[in-house]
């Protein structure tokens, strides 16, 4: 299922662009990350970007300089947009021309660059938008420690219910508390429950949690009731997110009997850009 490395993962690739050849950095020239940003307090319509070391590469900026043709420039085009999806629909073949024609005029010594250093935006002058519009997502355990775990906190008696060996404990996820990481978000308030009161009572969580997960995103989808065969599944992976899972324990503990979650699931969620 591994897609081939190809030229754009050589290690030995440099940038023009200097702080990509940190090797202390997050985005080297050969980690192309795709998103969609403004400049900081702008009011610009937000468009798709690439990290390439502290800068944002603007792609419409790049476009319309001339950074891309042919099939790249197809698929550039659709980054012009203010989310992703047009993109991540064009499947793997557009990702890869555009990744190419991107590393490559990244590279060090490339003709380009005197163009492309004015569609440059530094990160910390940049704010972000969740990359696509997301219309619904599953959050599932990814291993049988993390259903232990999270098990053990409302059923210590039996932490691993017997299905987790034989399919993922999941839930639909709510989509329009999806945020970037820089969001903000006010505590909740709901009903609690202490183990011996009679009554539960209303009040704002006192057991805030947060969960380190992946988000992937899928590009391609297929027709309702079609299955992906197992051996194409990872060619209609676009990409993938850092994730925080935002949880009110104390309401979630009272909330979820028998039919939960409720809000204090995932009241917010948030994501790397």
């Amino acid at each position: 299922m591994n897609e081939a490395l190809n030229e754009t993962h050589d290690p030995l690739l440099r940038s023009w662009q200097a702080s990509a050849n940190d090797p202390e950095g997050d985005f080297p020239i050969q980690n192309l990350p795709f998103g969609v940003f403004r400049r900081k307090g702008s009011g610009e319509v937000f468009r798709g970007g690439v990290a390439i070391g502290d800068q944002v590469l603007d792609l419409a900026a790049a476009h319309a300089a001339g950074a891309f043709d042919g099939p790249a420039a197809k698929a550039a085009t659709a980054c012009c947009e203010p989310v992703l999806n047009g993109f991540m629909a064009m499947g793997a073949p557009a990702w890869s021309a555009l990744r190419l024609s991107l590393s490559r005029a990244l590279r060090a010594g490339n003709g380009l660059e005197p163009k492309l250093r004015a569609c440059l935006v530094p990160q910390d002058q940049a704010e972000y938008a969740p990359p696509a519009a997301i219309s619904d997502y599953t959050d599932f355990y990814a291993s049988i420690h993390h259903a232990t775990a999270v098990g053990a906190l409302f059923r210590p008696d039996q932490p691993l219910l017997p299905n987790y060996k034989w399919l993922p404990i999941a839930y639909h996820g709510r989509s329009s508390s999806i945020g970037t990481t820089a969001q903000q978000f006010r505590r909740p308030r709901g009903q609690v429950k202490a183990p011996q009161a009679a009554a539960p009572t209303f009040a704002p969580s006192a057991r805030l949690d947060y969960e380190f997960e992946l988000g992937v995103f899928v590009g391609p989808g297929n027709a309702q009731g079609v299955p992906i065969d197992l051996a194409q599944a990872e060619s209609h992976v676009f990409g993938l997110v850092l994730l925080n899972d935002w949880s009110a324990r104390d309401i979630q503990a009272w909330e979820y009997q028998p039919l939960g979650p409720l809000l204090a699931k995932n009241f917010a969620t948030t994501i790397s850009p």
